[in-house]
């Protein structure tokens, strides 16, 4: 028994710490259950108020297999990686009801929220059940996913509408309208269980982070950026998780050779081999429970003798962190991303602060739907997805860069952040924290990130 704990303490000292570095994830079993349970969820509890919202009494959506809609996947259940042969779903909230009734007009039940309305023996035409159904009900709106602004809420491919077109009675053709609006409101939407999940999963991410950001993963003068944005894409499989883009870990340096602060988001920086003063700076994200994060944090090499990053260096990343601060004040119900972007810029020119901001919606999509709050290439307004309006119970990226001048390096550096956060109706909330302060490599001294 004695050599048995001695064994396990061995085994603890060894492969404890690695143990706790990272918060629990759910096997794929847990996974398909909890996300089941949430599309319920949203369904009863989300749905009908969303459908009052964009006054539409029904909507329906039509993919087939491997040309799925962006949005029916949001409907598929866990065990289901895409449409079989045509889906229709058919979904309908009837005059002064509180529930939306939810229908597969398909060969098989779509999870357990739609059950089957189609028997291919008594009517061998889907189009022609579709229409039927359709018809019963006296619709007043028949939403379709096809749109101007999203992409996300535009799957409808012309096949499938001129199809419908074809078998729908002529008086209903003038019913059928764009469900971008409720597309929209659908997949940006989040519910208190979504959110409760989101700080954990954000947490898996910023630990993934901070371990390829240390002297775990890079030796300097030997370990170079591409060698870290592989073992992120090992780490990620090993736990289990998936991304939904590639990552990328770029450098500046005090090197007056180096340009890296002006390369344009459209080139993709060189590798390098990582050497002490560089600053590292990596854009990355995972994909658990259909739900996405998008971070970008900095980490400083020590040079010989330093225990810390340079005063310089801090007082830089803290109007990173003044810029995030001016754009979520910002953030008030019902303004457009143009609007946001405006008064947020009006706020930076004021402050002398130099910079750009290019925040996004987060959820299902990693660039989710929703308001767009400037591009890295447009810091003017964006007609359409710009123009659209900020709702409560939203997550959003809280993605820009300041530009500083730093004396001691003759050139300027970009701070270039991103964050998750929630936006509750009258405040944003960042879904663990945000770094306040650049990652060492190594960590001479305990690595604490300020919780907001």
């Amino acid at each position: 028994m004695k050599f048995k704990l001695l064994i396990f303490a061995a085994l603890f000292m060894l492969f404890g710490h690695a143990f706790a570095q990272h918060p629990h994830i759910l096997t794929q079993r847990e996974q398909a259950s909890v996300i089941d349970r949430w599309l319920d969820e949203r369904i009863t509890t989300l749905l009908p108020g969303l459908m009052d919202r964009a006054s539409i009494d029904m909507w329906v959506i039509i993919s087939r297999e491997y040309n799925e809609d962006p949005v029916i996947k949001t409907f598929l259940p866990a065990t289901w990686h895409a449409a079989r042969r045509r889906t229709m779903l058919l979904l309908y909230k009837a005059p002064n009801s509180n529930t939306v009734e939810t229908l597969a007009v398909a060969r098989y039940d779509v999870g357990k929220s739609f059950k089957r309305a189609w028997d291919p023996d008594s009517q061998p035409d889907q189009w022609k059940q579709l229409a039927e159904l359709i018809t019963a009900r006296k619709p007043q709106k028949i939403g379709l996913n096809f749109a101007k602004d999203f992409g996300h809420a535009d799957g409808l491919n012309l096949t499938e509408y001129n199809n419908l077109l074809a078998y729908l009675p002529k008086d209903y053709h003038q019913k059928v309208v764009s469900a971008q609006n409720l597309a929209v409101g659908w997949l940006e939407t989040r519910t208190p269980f979504e959110m409760a999940t989101y700080r954990h999963l954000q947490e898996i991410a910023q630990d993934i982070i901070s371990e390829g950001l240390s002297e775990a993963v890079i030796t300097p003068g030997v370990t170079t950026t591409e060698d870290v944005v592989w073992w992120y894409r090992e780490r990620i499989k090993e736990l289990k998780l998936d991304t939904w883009f590639h990552p990328s870990v770029d450098i500046q340096r005090a090197d007056p050779s180096s340009q890296e602060h002006l390369r344009s988001f459209a080139v993709k920086a060189a590798t390098e081999v990582i050497m002490p003063g560089d600053v590292l700076h990596i854009d990355f994200g995972i994909t658990y429970l259909r739900l996405n994060t998008d971070t970008q944090q900095l980490a400083y090499v020590l040079r010989p003798g330093e225990d810390e990053v340079p005063q310089y260096l801090h007082d830089a990343f803290k109007v990173g962190n003044r810029l995030q601060d001016i754009l979520t004040s910002q953030f008030v119900t019902g303004r457009t991303g143009n609007q946001i972007l405006r008064e947020a810029r009006k706020i930076m020119d004021a402050e002398g602060i130099k910079g750009s901001i290019y925040s996004h919606p987060l959820g299902t999509h990693g660039h989710a739907s929703g308001p767009t709050i400037g591009m890295w290439d447009n810091q003017g307004d964006t007609p359409g997805a710009g123009d659209y309006p900020l709702y409560p119970n939203t997550a959003y990226a809280i993605e820009l860069n300041a530009v500083v001048f730093v004396k001691e390096w003759n050139k300027e550096l970009r701070v270039m952040l991103e964050e998750g956060a929630f936006f509750d109706g009258e405040k944003v909330t960042y879904f663990n924290g945000r770094q306040r302060e650049m990652m060492t490599i190594p960590r001479k001294t305990s690595f604490l990130k300020n919780q907001d």
